[in-house]
């Protein structure tokens, strides 16, 4: 294994997938890319593919969620490179891994955006279906501060 996806979009279940496949990245001396994907602006007439993001919200996110990222990588000791894609996020992620070759995509099972995992279908689930290499589906299994378990 030389090359890991990880997606991200900062979310609790994004940041232990994160964890889980820099654990991982390390087992095996493999180079990690972490990749986030905005959607694409659709009422400025935005298209799909690597540009500039119209809404500063969406680039701080990214921006957020890829520099906490980058610091876990630092800290592991795992070299990353960093993403940003705007497009739909299932099929931006399985083509990216598809690009780059990777050997396994490590995604969360719950992303930022509940409200259209109950419409749409879960990013993580999505993956699995369309992807044509390994997917790694972290659960998150933390429990949050204040809580019992």
């Amino acid at each position: 294994m030389k090359q890991i996806l990880i997606a991200t979009d900062g979310s609790p279940s994004a940041l232990e997938a994160v964890e889980v496949g820099l654990e991982l990245a390390k087992e095996q001396s493999a180079d990690v890319t972490f990749v986030h994907v905005a959607e694409p602006d659709e009422f400025h007439g935005g298209r799909a593919g690597a540009h500039a993001i119209a809404h500063k919200e969406e680039v701080d996110e990214s921006e957020t969620a890829l520099k906490t990222a980058a610091q876990a990588a630092e800290e592991a000791g795992v070299s990353y490179a960093l993403e940003r894609i705007s497009g739909e996020t299932v099929e931006s992620i399985v083509a990216f891994a598809d690009t780059k070759d990777v050997d396994v995509i490590v995604v969360g099972s719950r992303g930022r955006n509940a409200l259209a995992t109950a419409l749409l279908g879960s990013v993580s689930h999505g993956v699995l279906r369309h992807a044509k290499r390994p997917v790694l589906v972290v659960k998150g299994t933390k429990v949050p501060a204040g809580t019992s378990a």
